[in-house]
């Protein structure tokens, strides 16, 4: 029982992992903290719903649509919209964030309605065993690509000109500048990625979990304490934070009601603010 839960929590991590990367990169590169995460995610799963339905797209194969839609929604709103505050307060452009998941969430109660929707692909039922342990097809599949993603991103970041630029933009933004890196125009790639990422989360997603206009605001706390567990602005920290939630959430229903998943995920959450502030890999934020 203990071990089918940490293989589940896996799973599931992995999922919190790809959601948390993105966030986090906004963060250690503009220090944004961008509440509309939750509704880039769900915007994702939505486009991966409306894939399935009507043309019937696997969701793994809606990744590169999903991710290159959403990639230059968020490339539009940061190079015409954000880039124009984000030099200010951290207030100002947190304000502007929340409106922003607020408007985002709207558009797809006009859409969609407040319907509960998901998918459910043909091999839902196939697994793989080994031993007393079940490994489902889609959430194995779903932990795969999560993976995936994770060290593209990776080389992204430490093998291309671009992620050497954002690289150089979140270290010193001055001294990018000064060597002539594109800093307006590297801060909207870099929100757009992250976008990118939160749909690949929602595609991830759907497949195990139903959605509605709402839940990016659910999915949003999730981030933040993913970001804050692996230490906020680091993706590496992401990944781990993820991974750690995820373990931490699912084996606690082995002892305790499963009601009170969310709790022990909050409980942990504050006392990693507590005792280790700048979480597993990152540096103090406050």
């Amino acid at each position: 029982m203990l071990l089918q839960s940490m293989i589940n929590g896996l799973f599931f991590g992995a999922i919190y992992a790809v959601m948390g990367i993105g966030f986090s990169l906004v963060w250690g590169v503009m220090k944004i903290i961008n509440v509309a995460h939750g509704s880039f995610i769900m915007i994702g799963a939505y486009i991966t719903y409306e894939l399935f339905q009507r043309f019937g797209v696997d969701p793994f194969l809606s990744l590169p649509v999903t991710m290159t839609f959403m990639f230059f929604l968020g490339f539009v709103i940061q190079k015409y919209l954000l880039n124009r505050i984000v030099r200010g307060s951290i207030f100002i452009t947190l304000t502007f964030t929340f409106g922003l998941q607020i408007l985002l969430a709207n558009v797809c109660l006009l859409i969609w309605k407040a319907d509960f929707r998901s998918i459910r692909v043909p091999y839902a039922r196939l697994g793989v065993e080994i031993g007393p342990v079940v490994m489902p097809s889609v959430r194995l599949g779903i932990f795969i690509a999560a993976m995936v993603l994770t060290f593209l991103f990776y080389l992204f970041l430490r093998k291309t000109k671009t992620g050497v630029a954002i690289n150089a933009t979140a270290l010193n933004f001055e001294g990018a500048k000064t060597v002539g890196v594109d800093v307006m125009q590297i801060y909207a790639i870099t929100y757009g990625v992250g976008a990118a990422l939160a749909a690949a989360a929602g595609s991830l997603l759907i497949p195990v979990m139903s959605v509605n206009p709402f839940l990016g605001a659910q999915l949003v706390q999730r981030v933040f304490i993913v970001s804050v567990l692996g230490g906020l602005g680091s993706p590496l920290g992401a990944l781990l934070g993820g991974l750690l939630l995820g373990l931490v959430e699912t084996t606690s229903t082995v002892f305790i009601s499963s009601s009170y998943q969310e709790l022990v995920g909050f409980a942990v959450f504050l006392l990693v603010l507590i005792f280790r502030p700048q979480g597993l890999t990152g540096k103090r934020f406050f």
